[in-house]
């Protein structure tokens, strides 16, 4: 199931011939979630979902969530039940939540699974194309019983990607790399939400076509594919993370001096933020697009 498609379906629904009713969310991957009513004990596996649950309103109703969950800043008082990768499954069911909302593509399928078996609700969600940000932002107010209407976070990321898009619509295409880390060197597919962002104004990754969602890579095939711009995440007070090519002067991208740098925390989860990173990515790939290169 598309995800934005689906409108992140959760509305009220009658069920087993009675007037029971609920909110059916839609699960990463096809298939549905139920919950009988508005959660208002949740917990997030991941630090995209704390800080998109605050945006979309509900933050009152987080009572846990995983380490580097840093954003706003409430969320940094949050009990934390381990990290994206492992988490303490005994702490998270003696937490007694409702609804435990995971992250498909970043949590153990496994552990999601015992989650489930071990009688909690488990919402899988994942983001792959920008405009499902305001989606998910939607079906989390939603969950959480909020008043329904318009999400005002929804509203602002829709008009901020309209605005990107009718900004670089149309504009040539330009090549780059997307380095995740240095050692070992890893990037993203085309299928990435940062790599979906991208191609709105123009941006065409050199291993679109990698069958995973983060490849590992060897620095050969990145000299092959000779993009003309390297892009990397970058935490504040971090040594240049694109460092280590300047001394391959035959990349396109090297001799050009296009680096590109985004904040880490912005450009790196699926979240209303996400929207101001790709903004200056699409500006700065702009900047640099039709760079001649010498000899």
């Amino acid at each position: 199931m598309n995800l934005l498609k689906a409108a992140w379906l959760s509305s009220a629904i009658v069920f087993s011939g009675t007037a029971t009713a609920g909110i059916v969310l839609p699960q990463a991957g096809g298939g549905e979630l139920l919950i009988t009513r508005p959660a208002s004990r949740i917990v997030t596996l991941a630090p995209n979902l704390a800080e998109m649950l605050f945006a979309a309103g509900a933050g009152k109703q987080l009572i846990a969530t995983v380490e580097y969950s840093n954003f706003p800043p409430p969320v940094r008082d949050l009990p934390r039940i381990g990290d994206a990768f492992r988490f303490d499954l005994e702490r998270i069911v003696a937490l007694e939540p409702d609804l435990v909302i995971a992250w498909e593509s970043g949590n153990p399928t496994a552990a999601l699974d015992r989650l489930e078996s071990l009688g909690l609700k488990v919402w899988r969600t994942e983001i792959r194309q920008p405009g499902d940000i305001a989606g998910l932002l939607e079906a989390m107010a939603r969950a959480a019983g909020l008043a329904q209407g318009p999400v005002p976070a929804a509203a602002a990321v829709r008009e901020q990607l309209d605005r990107i898009i009718a900004g670089h619509h149309g504009k040539a295409p330009v090549s780059y790399f997307y380095q995740v880390s240095a050692q070992p060197l890893f990037t993203l597919n085309g299928e990435h939400l940062v790599s979906q962002g991208l191609r709105l104004c123009g941006g065409v990754n050199v291993f679109e076509g990698e069958p995973v969602l983060a490849p590992q890579v060897t620095r050969e095939a990145v000299l092959v594919a000779d993009p003309a711009v390297l892009i990397a995440p970058v935490l504040p007070d971090e040594d240049d993370p694109l460092d280590h090519w300047r001394t391959w002067p035959r990349l396109s991208a090297v001799r050009n001096k296009a680096f590109v740098y985004l904040p880490a925390d912005e450009i790196s989860r699926a979240t209303p933020r996400f929207l101001d990173s790709l903004d200056t990515a699409c500006k700065l790939l702009q900047g640099l697009r039709g760079q001649k290169t010498d000899g």
